[in-house]
């Protein structure tokens, strides 16, 4: 069945597409029907099955007779290390942690935060909570200490999972002093921190610590504990408008079905074969990729501790997709940018066999065309752009080349999963026709899979995502969807600027400017105007080596926009700068941005990559009359 027709059989029966789909995944107990409606737009998803999401990641590819197949393969150009883990292998890893787990205490229920970097016994220690139908919060490894303990005291922990620290290009961050800071902030306290030693930056054991493997000596290894459908997987904090992180909550059994459904029908593997997310455990992409839907399809995930360049160049990527064989290659746009920068004539790809590669995949940001072209030619495979969520946990809008590889119209992350029924709606609310830019909301119910909740917020979940159009979960994203029903995301709802009472889209100036070939990366925010009420501002990093005049550069930049976009878009403001402020997962910090020009107080970004970053900006603002304060 092609894309049309098996998207028409989702949307003419839900309720039989999701069984139907619900029947690759091994239940304790079956469901007796798909979806479940608690009222007042609350929903969820194989409520009356039993599974085990372990057993389902491991175990029965063990029991299959798979055991010898690689699970994991860890790369650590960092450290000049790489290992292979076995089904078999690491079934027995999984279950005698998870003894040890039990032999605390903890069992179904009972929250785990994780504090790992990327290492293979961040995945042991994930799949261990899951064996025993402990809830998982992983917190990306080294977050600042005020950060963890808001976390420790929203799920309240029965144990920590930590390292002794994590490596970047040229340090070691040492995670031991930032729990420790966090425990003392914290109004709750775990029982238990569990602490892999790492050799690059063993810490002291302190009195309410356990080493790794001393805390695994002698316990039985525990089995698969079967729990509800509906039974919370993990929670993961995502970002908050109010500054309060919001724990978005993955329910077990929609998160086995959709997330198996999508490695053969989004990203074309077959058990068996190599797929590679590089990102980290801490964000969703890690969680959904690099950990869970591999290993549920029976797949080899790879874990990368590493850069995109400087670990030890711009070809580690090729290095790693050569080396282990990687099928299919998910990463976000903005390591691919930074290769480009570091590298643009791929001088690095040349040198490394990349035959075995059937496609690239963008997601986490907007990918550029300009990007995307790039690494078309590049790689000389598909480069498919798609979107989704940390809420979602998998592709709302992307192209389902396992199933049928529509044809790619570069800016489009191209069609709407089965699943979703995505919408574009005015400010009333109401749907708006092709080609009009306006909120991208999906009608309700979302899929299996997604967050039926916040953890310990419900109200807070209404009022984020289900207020601004009833009946609708609303993404915070904007766009249009063409006549073809293609979707282009264009910005955040508030990356949509008002200039002179013409709605623009930042995300449609940022294309004309990456096309600029001097231009790697660009972000358009808008700033404040007396006249206009805002004006779009442009920042530019340039491309290694280009070394014209800045201010021939912005005058180019400057007539692009005029020319492609018009004279509506009022763009005058650009500069260049050396690098832009962003997260750890690459997320560009537009907002904060938009507040130090504007001369408004902000709260430093808890996912910040380099905080020092921020005063380079404002001091470049300032040179163009803005950040006056």
């Amino acid at each position: 069945m092609g894309y049309r027709a098996e998207y028409e059989s989702w949307k003419a029966d839900p309720e039989a597409w999701w069984m139907h789909a619900a029947e690759a995944i091994d239940w304790s107990k079956a469901p007796s029907k798909a979806l479940f409606d608690r009222g007042d737009h609350i929903y969820e998803w194989f409520a009356d099955g039993e599974v085990n999401t372990c057993w389902n990641a491991v175990d029965r590819h063990v029991e299959a007779g798979r055991g010898d197949q690689v699970a994991i393969i860890y790369d650590s150009p960092i450290t000049g290390s790489a290992s292979k883990t076995t089904y078999s292998q690491l079934q027995s890893q999984v279950a005698s942690l998870a003894g040890a787990l039990a032999s605390k205490g903890i069992a179904a229920g009972d929250r785990v935060i994780i504090y790992m970097p990327m290492v293979p016994e961040a995945l042991v220690a994930m799949l261990a909570c899951a064996r025993l139908g402990a809830v998982h919060s992983v917190v990306f490894g080294g977050f600042a200490a005020n950060e963890l303990a808001v976390r420790i005291n929203d799920c309240t922990p029965k144990a920590i999972i930590a390292a002794s620290c994590g490596l970047e290009p040229g340090r070691t961050v040492a995670y031991k002093p930032l729990l420790d800071g966090a425990i003392d902030m914290a109004d709750h306290t775990p029982e238990v921190c569990v602490i892999l030693q790492r050799d690059q930056g063993p810490c002291e054991i302190g009195a309410r610590d356990v080493d790794w493997h001393a805390f695994q000596e002698g316990v039985e290894p525990a089995d698969c504990v079967p729990v509800p459908g509906n039974h919370p997987a993990y929670i993961l904090y995502t970002s908050g408008t109010t500054g309060a992180p919001k724990g978005v909550v993955r329910p077990t059994g929609g998160h086995l079905v959709a997330l198996n459904w999508t490695m053969k029908n989004i990203y074309q593997v077959e058990p068996g074969e190599v797929f590679w997310a590089a990102s980290d455990v801490g964000w969703v992409v890690g969680h959904s990729y690099i950990c869970y839907a591999p290993l549920i399809h029976g797949n080899t995930t790879v874990v990368f501790e590493g850069k995109p360049i400087g670990t030890p160049d711009a070809g580690t990527f090729w290095r790693v997709i050569e080396e282990h064989d990687v099928k299919s290659f998910f990463t976000a746009p903005t390591a691919i940018r930074a290769v480009k920068r570091e590298d643009p004539k791929g001088l690095e790809r040349a040198k490394y066999d990349l035959s075995g590669l059937r496609a690239l995949y963008l997601a986490g940001e907007r990918a550029d065309p300009d990007t995307i072209e790039w690494a078309q030619d590049l790689l000389g495979v598909p480069v498919y752009d798609h979107w989704w969520q940390t809420e979602t946990g998998y592709t709302i809008a992307g192209n389902p080349a396992g199933l049928e590889a529509l044809p790619v119209k570069i800016g489009s992350p191209t069609v709407a999963m089965p699943g979703y029924d995505v919408q574009i709606l005015d400010d009333a609310g109401h749907p708006v026709g092709p080609g009009t830019l306006g909120a991208i909301a999906i009608k309700l119910p979302l899929p299996p899979g997604t967050l039926p909740t916040l953890w310990n917020a419900e109200d807070r979940f209404k009022k984020s995502y289900l207020h601004a159009f009833p009946g609708y979960y609303e993404t915070g994203d904007a766009g249009m969807m063409d006549e073809d029903g293609y979707l282009y995301i264009m910005a955040r709802t508030d990356d949509v600027i008002n200039v002179a009472g013409h709605r623009l889209s930042t995300g449609a100036m940022e294309e004309v400017l990456a096309g600029h070939p001097d231009v790697a990366e660009c972000a358009v925010v808008g700033v404040a105007d007396q006249l206009k009420g805002q004006a779009p501002l442009g920042l530019l990093c340039l491309t290694k080596g280009v070394n014209r005049p800045h201010d021939e550069i912005v005058a180019e930049c400057v007539k692009r926009v005029r020319e492609q976009i018009g004279p509506v878009a009022a763009f005058k403001l650009a500069l260049v700068v050396d690098r832009l402020p962003k997260t750890r997962s690459g997320k560009i910090l537009r907002s904060t941005v938009v507040k130090i020009a504007d001369n408004q107080p902000f709260k430093m970004p808890a996912t910040i990559d380099d905080p020092a970053i921020l005063d380079e900006i404002r001091d470049a603002l300032q040179t163009i009359g803005l950040a006056k304060g």
